[in-house]
């Protein structure tokens, strides 16, 4: 009997450990004072761009957002893009034709700071349908680079999340939710306009608070309830506490219209389906789940 030698090895991608050393006040400053330098013009729509309009940006925003969930980047590659996205807004007049283009160039870019196996040309041209050659791409690359005079560090929220979490005294398990949470409200943050011009830290920090007032942690912890969560983050990022609290109220409010667009699309895509399968149902107990 011959023995078989199975491989149950699986290629996963290596991580560095995050260093707690890095979650300090120190590098916290550092970040506070970078944070400026990279935020893109908030009248670009009216200064600079005169084929591109905010609906548009939603539009290719969202694309972005899908592109890198079902390619499982890393939860800082979308931010990033977005950044490098409306910076490059900011200084060229793009025409709507190319707007996807420089929305997968973004993501290229972002991806390459961010990822471990960044995603490849090839692989985000067959997301644009192939509207997209690699060639086309890379040249768009070239000039995004040129325009962002190649400072792609940029300060994002995603950065500020975790030194803020930090400073919470809740259980892992917890903080673990609330990372998660915060990351979505920042990606969120990223597709709407009206988060262009706001601070990297203020994003974090209303992020942070609107996710631990939708955990309803502030039972357990008087110090986590919405009026002191907020006075303590806006002493640490500098800012007063009702530009932090209109912040986490915006935020708040754009998780609902969200939630409530995405309900309506779900409810409407599940109309057209039984309407096309009422042959197709043998029972009146004939059970359909819903995903929102």
């Amino acid at each position: 009997m011959e023995d078989q030698l199975l491989c149950c090895e699986v290629d996963s991608i290596r991580r560095a450990y995050q260093d707690v050393n890095l979650l300090n006040d120190r590098v916290l400053h550092t970040m506070l004072k970078a944070e400026e330098t990279y935020l893109p013009s908030p009248n670009y729509f009216k200064c600079v761009q005169k084929d591109i309009v905010p609906k548009m940006r939603k539009i290719v925003a969202t694309w972005m957002l899908e592109v890198c969930e079902e390619q499982k980047c890393e939860e800082e590659v979308f931010p990033l893009a977005m950044n490098y996205l409306d910076r490059f807004l900011s200084v060229e007049a793009t025409r709507k034709t190319r707007l996807q283009l420089l929305g997968a160039t973004c993501m290229f870019l972002a991806s390459k700071m961010k990822e471990t196996v960044p995603l490849t040309a090839e692989k985000l041209c067959i997301y644009t349908d192939n509207s997209v050659q690699p060639g086309e791409l890379l040249q768009m690359e070239l000039l995004v680079l040129n325009k962002l005079k190649w400072d792609l560090a940029s300060v994002t929220p995603h950065d500020f999340i975790e030194h803020f979490l930090s400073k919470l005294k809740v259980h892992p398990s917890t903080k673990q939710i609330l990372r998660k949470h915060a990351q979505t409200f920042v990606a969120l943050c990223a597709t709407d306009v009206n988060f262009i011009a706001s601070p990297p830290s203020m994003v974090a920090a209303g992020s942070v608070v609107a996710a631990v007032q939708g955990l309803y942690l502030k039972s357990q912890d008087a110090s986590l309830s919405s009026q002191n969560l907020t006075n303590f983050l806006s002493q640490v990022i500098r800012s007063d506490p009702d530009c932090l609290r209109s912040c986490q109220e915006q935020i708040e409010s754009l998780l609902e219209s969200s939630l409530r667009q995405a309900q309506q699309h779900s409810s409407t895509t599940e109309t057209k389906r039984m309407e096309e399968d009422v042959d197709l149902s043998s029972t009146p107990t004939d059970v359909r789940d819903i995903n929102i």
